[in-house]
């Protein structure tokens, strides 16, 4: 005899479960409870997989892009156009309503996770010696040498991958300048 009230989901894809729905979860379902009861860890893992949901509409708007023939003077059939112009409509509809899904998911876990808020660092790639100016608390003799030789394994590897592109610059040259004799 009780109606249901609507409740507000998280968005679009997270609708929240009546009781006897949350009876019948799938596997890697949160544990039986109210959404509120979710934990950030569960909202990131949504949030990972709705990126790469993102990340694969925009691989396949380029597919359809690349595939389409620009108009140089050749008719093009009206039927194909239109099926064309539907599927990157499509495609970018979905890619609205998984962007609208991304910032209530984050905007959930900065509402869950008020102690952790901090300015996010600059993500930039480890380039020189220099080193931001970072508050460090002290840890055992293990973990700074640990840290020494991973850095040191970092810095190995970066050079490896300079030579290496150095390298390949350097084929590709050579490559593109026998071809341009050959012609």
């Amino acid at each position: 005899m009780s109606a249901s009230l609507p409740q507000k989901g998280l968005g679009p894809g997270l609708p929240v479960m009546a009781p006897q729905q949350q009876q019948q979860q799938q596997p890697g379902m949160p544990p039986q409870g109210a959404l509120r009861e979710i934990s950030p860890v569960y909202l990131c893992r949504i949030g990972q997989e709705t990126v790469q949901d993102i990340v694969t509409r925009t691989m396949e708007i380029f597919q359809i892009t690349r595939a389409t023939q620009l108009p140089n003077g050749v008719t093009q059939s009206q039927a194909a156009y239109q099926d064309r112009f539907g599927k990157l409509q499509e495609h970018l509809r979905q890619l609205t309503l998984l962007f609208r899904k991304l910032r209530l998911l984050y905007e959930r876990c900065v509402e869950m996770t008020p102690d952790l808020q901090e300015s996010p660092a600059e993500l930039v790639p480890y380039v020189s010696e220099e080193t931001a100016a970072v508050r460090v608390e002290p840890c055992s003799p293990a973990v700074i040498q640990e840290r020494q030789e991973v850095l040191e394994k970092v810095r190995q590897k970066n050079q490896e991958m300079k030579v290496l592109m150095d390298q390949m610059r350097n084929l590709l040259w050579d490559v593109n300048a026998m071809l341009t004799m050959r012609k």
